[in-house]
């Protein structure tokens, strides 16, 4: 699979279509090409018929449409028709994602060469193992200790269960091997485009409000990802927090829709995916 010359990779998250006025934002999402490609870097919504809803639109107008799956795609809530839960909740998601066309972070990844210059796209599905702490704890217990007190603890905790993992750290654990020794051996040594719903690195989360929630953002044991397979550009969501940042050279992009309560704060209009390759002017160096 190779994106054909004229079009972008582009890429959007955290669409919470639950919401009404996301939900509007999706329906208007269209490509400014014929060639475009869209990544979506997870929380499609909660529910499963949200999620093949959203997906499918996004899949009928792009050339190609790459998902990585967020936590909320994980919840069983109560009210969703789909029961599944941990690992056959995520099967059941990738099986759906096939039947649109959905390249998942299960399938073979798509190379994207417009012009010669070829980049493997790779969706992670890469989870969080409490090692993000906040200042002053330095176990898991404190941490979630911590966030009890505080009042800031991710709905998670109630609702995205790690079935048959006796734990999510050690569902994200056992994700890690997966996920590495895929990249080692699919790799054959092009550049990359890393999408993953959480940032492969903390320092994103140096700015978040509320420090207790960085344990539920990723883990050290990606840290080292964006050097070791030669990456472009970093995609993530999960923050709520759009913008650009570089480290060690290499570009992340955080590409969130988030909340209608926080993007009407935003002076940038809601809902424009962020276009990756070829890369924008101000985001050469």
């Amino acid at each position: 699979m190779t994106g054909s010359q004229g079009g972008r990779l582009l890429a959007i998250s955290d669409l919470h279509v639950v919401y009404a006025e996301n939900r509007a934002i999706v329906e208007a999402l269209r490509p400014d090409h014929d060639d475009d490609w869209l990544i979506v870097a997870g929380d499609v919504g909660e529910f499963a018929k949200d999620v093949e809803w959203a997906l499918g639109l996004l899949r009928d107008r792009f050339a190609r449409v790459i998902w990585a799956p967020g936590n909320h795609e994980l919840w069983t809530p109560r009210d969703d028709t789909v029961q599944l839960r941990g690992e056959e909740r995520y099967r059941h998601l990738v099986a759906l994602c096939r039947r649109l066309g959905v390249v998942t972070p299960e399938d073979p990844y798509p190379v994207w060469d417009p012009d010669g210059d070829p980049v493997l796209i790779a969706p992670l599905f890469v989870g969080y193992d409490y090692t993000w702490r906040p200042p002053g704890t330095y176990t898991r217990e404190q941490a979630l200790a911590r966030a009890h007190e505080t009042g800031v603890v991710c709905t998670d905790e109630i609702l995205l269960h790690p079935d048959p993992y006796p734990s999510r750290d050690a569902w994200c654990r056992a994700r890690v091997i997966h996920t590495e020794r895929r990249l080692d051996a699919e790799r054959g040594g092009l550049p990359t485009v890393l999408v993953n719903h959480y940032p492969l690195v903390r320092e994103p989360t140096r700015i978040l409000r509320y420090p207790e929630f960085a344990q539920w953002c990723g883990t050290d044991l990606t840290a080292d990802w964006h050097l070791r397979y030669d990456t472009r550009v970093a995609v993530y969501g999960h923050l709520h927090i759009p913008r650009t940042t570089w480290y060690d050279g290499v570009r992340f992009e955080e590409v969130s829709v988030g909340y209608p309560r926080e993007w009407r704060r935003r002076a940038t209009p809601p809902g424009r995916p962020r276009q990756i390759l070829p890369a924008p002017a101000r985001s050469r160096r």
